[in-house]
């Protein structure tokens, strides 16, 4: 099987931003140069709180702020981190002005917000993971409150699906 057909899912959910970040760290844990996370969900759903888990698992900082009004925003850690907004984007040119390429497919891990505004310029090859409010959704710790995310992962490609897989084997899961 070539590597633009392997893919893998997985869903997990989260009851807490604090969790939300463990997410994230693990995500950081196993990524790879070259790894492409693309973050997409309704305002409010947890991108920003999994990019900051993502960077501090990776060492660059503990808050990853928004960059909404900045596109681009890069970080030093173990590896690079070139976390990105593409909210504003008012076309997805606008991607290819940024050179955009030179990050995905670069020594660093990419983090992207919005990624939908990307269009044709989002990576074939990525983890894609849509964050949803599931209402009346369990934790893996059985938890249930307004903080609760369900996050639903999409890899493409081998690199993003050893990735998914090696964040799914240490993922703590709920004993049944």
């Amino acid at each position: 099987m070539s590597s633009t057909t392997t893919t893998a899912t997985w869903a997990v959910v989260t009851a807490s931003p604090d969790e939300t970040r463990d997410l994230g760290r693990a995500l950081a844990a196993a990524a790879e140069p070259g790894a492409v996370i693309l973050l997409s969900g309704p305002l409010g759903a947890g991108k920003t709180c999994l990019a900051s888990g993502i960077l501090a698992g990776l060492g660059g900082g503990d808050i990853a702020p928004s960059p909404t009004f900045v596109l681009i925003r890069e970080y030093d850690g173990r590896l690079p981190v070139y976390h990105f907004d593409a909210y504003r984007l008012e076309d997805p040119e606008q991607a290819a002005d940024l050179g955009v390429d030179e990050y995905f497919y670069g020594d660093g891990v990419s983090v992207v917000e919005w990624p939908e505004n990307l269009g044709s310029y989002a990576p074939k090859e990525a983890l894609w993971v849509r964050i949803e409010r599931p209402a009346g959704a369990r934790s893996t710790s059985g938890d249930q409150s307004d903080e609760t995310r369900r996050f639903l992962f999409r890899a493409s490609g081998q690199r993003a699906v050893s990735l998914l897989e090696e964040v799914r084997r240490t993922w703590p899961t709920q004993a049944s």
